[in-house]
């Protein structure tokens, strides 16, 4: 004897609610997508989705999803997707619910907000050339194998390279002024590569910057996220302080290599610390050594560089900097970021990626921040 009605398309609507929109990440049925789903008597369900925008990039994935949700339902012999588009009020709807019911007219950078418990890391280095956009993306990529949500602000407008090493070809999709960011790796990414057509230069002034991060920031949505990395531009120019004015609460990460030069151009870059007041988690030396196949390293770059760093910037803050890894050159790493594949996935146990996971491990471990917190300490009574 067959199931009655009710209880088929109470299970229909179960089965929907197990399917994510690709991009939000957050069942369709509680965004307000699944207009209506019904079963006819021969057991074909028919449902009205409707996407949040025309022509969305995943709706292939969308009616794999729902295809193979609702197909499982005992008693139903085939599925069939109507696909419409949301209205205007429809859309506004859906971005106050993501936003928390809030306006929409000013959004807001959600990791500046008291009682966040997103981590924020600026990736920054003194001078180009040390691999911090490497070093940014395999540290993405390991968090996120480790089951945190992620997030990457390619912050370095004039040189971008965070979605090619990432592997993330897509473009995001907007919800009325909101932007819904690609996912890569489990990685969330942002980055002014994916607004300008092909190869293009992009030539903006300081003000112009300044929006740009701040869009990045209060404009896309990012969801709960336990890490936002920032690849930001080398040097102390107008992105880092415009980061230290948007997100006074970030910490620095420092990116250098061995040699004296780089070194001392990237002491400057973490003294900055001193005038926007954050914290410096720590520094990481890349391109520590070459490992030869007799088992020796050559120092191709000197020896020293991260340490004296670390040492220095402890001496200037007055609080202890440390020395978070020395990563090994190596060219798998340069390959694997080319493919869009980071090294600590596509060869995890190479020394390049075992360093940066040791690396991700330190970061992954720190505890929350009290400063500022309440304790939920009451007086004792007499």
């Amino acid at each position: 004897m067959s199931a009655p009605v009710s209880t088929v398309e109470d299970a229909i609507q179960a089965a929907l609610a197990t399917v994510n929109d690709p991009e939000i990440r957050r069942p369709i049925t509680e965004l307000g997508m699944v207009r209506s789903a019904t079963i006819g008597a021969s057991g074909v369900v028919r449902v009205e989705l409707l996407l949040t925008v025309a022509g969305c990039p995943l709706k292939d994935k969308l009616r794999n999803d729902i295809t193979a949700a609702v197909a499982a339902v005992p008693g139903v012999t085939g599925v069939e997707i109507d696909f419409g588009v949301m209205t205007p009020e429809q859309r506004q709807g859906l971005q106050s619910q993501l936003r928390g019911g809030g306006s929409t007219e000013e959004p807001v950078i959600p990791f500046a907000q008291p009682g966040s418990r997103t981590r924020v890391y600026a990736v920054a280095s003194g001078k180009g050339g040390v691999g911090k956009s490497s070093v940014t993306v395999n540290l993405a990529a390991a968090l996120a194998a480790r089951g945190l949500a992620v997030g990457v602000v390619d912050a370095d407008i004039y040189g971008h390279s965070v979605p090619r090493m990432l592997g993330t070809e897509a473009r995001p999709t907007r919800v009325e002024d909101m932007i819904m960011p690609p996912q890569s790796h489990g990685v969330k990414v942002i980055s002014i590569g994916m607004f300008t057509s092909g190869n293009a230069a992009v030539v903006w002034r300081g003000p112009m910057l300044h929006r740009a991060l701040q869009q990045f920031l209060a404009d896309v949505y990012w969801g709960d996220l336990d890490v936002l990395l920032l690849d930001l531009p080398p040097g102390t120019g107008d992105v880092a302080i415009s980061l230290a004015q948007l997100l006074p609460n970030s910490e620095i990460l420092i990116v250098t290599t061995p040699q004296t030069a780089a070194a001392e151009v990237a002491e400057r870059a973490g003294a900055i610390a001193l005038q926007t007041h954050q914290r410096v988690v720590g520094v990481i030396e890349n391109m520590s050594w070459l490992e030869l196949p007799d088992g020796s390293r050559m120092e191709i770059f000197g020896a020293g560089g991260g340490t004296a760093v670390a040492e220095s910037l402890s001496r200037t803050i007055g609080a202890q900097v440390p020395l978070l890894g020395q990563i090994p050159l190596d060219t798998r790493v340069r390959e694997a970021g080319d493919a869009g594949n980071p090294i600590v996935l596509a060869e995890p146990e190479s020394p390049a990626a075992q360093a940066l996971n040791s690396v991700a491990d330190r970061l992954a471990m720190r505890r929350e921040s009290l400063l500022g917190k309440p304790l939920g300490l009451k007086p004792a009574g007499r």
